[in-house]
């Protein structure tokens, strides 16, 4: 879709024949469909604030960073963040030490920018540019033979979308 398009040309009849060519035939015959309760068009975009703290304040999930929602990782980063600020919490009030206070942000932002990479990447793979022109989508048919067709990079994309380890 492209970015010109506006939220008010899109009916709900032509929201759900636009999903149905995207599904397959199972799925297809078996969506519920009916009036919508809200619409928008979401832009694919990313956003990192830097540093994540601000004196007492303290950014988590979509407050501090914005990833596509093709890599699908928004989640997994806000919980991160969430298991990362507890800890310096309970570190600080259990043990007195603002260790893990005062190291929160740059341990998240290592996470996050690892996701934005890796969002940036597959939603490049994924969706098409009309910007990029023929040799943009030429690269874009490339790496995506590429990817199926070696292990190594299979494996790196499987790793990434599953999530990395808490560090």
């Amino acid at each position: 879709m492209p970015l010109t398009d506006k939220v008010e040309a899109w009916s709900d009849d032509a929201f759900w024949a636009e999903l149905r060519l995207r599904l397959d035939a199972e799925a297809r015959e078996r969506l519920v469909t009916g009036a919508s309760l809200e619409k928008s068009i979401a832009p694919l975009r990313s956003f990192v604030t830097e540093p994540l703290r601000f004196g007492r304040l303290f950014l988590a999930g979509d407050a501090g960073h914005i990833v596509p929602p093709t890599g699908a990782k928004g989640l997994n980063l806000a919980a991160s963040d969430v298991k990362y600020l507890s800890s310096a919490f309970i570190e600080f009030y259990r043990e007195r030490s603002p260790a893990g206070i005062a190291h929160y942000s740059q341990r998240c932002l290592a996470r996050i920018w690892k996701a934005e990479r890796f969002s940036w990447w597959f939603t490049s793979l994924m969706h098409r540019f009309p910007q990029e022109g023929e040799f943009g989508q030429k690269i874009q048919e490339d790496e995506l033979d590429y990817l199926v067709g070696s292990t190594a990079a299979a494996t790196a994309l499987a790793e990434n979308y599953v999530g990395l380890p808490l560090g």
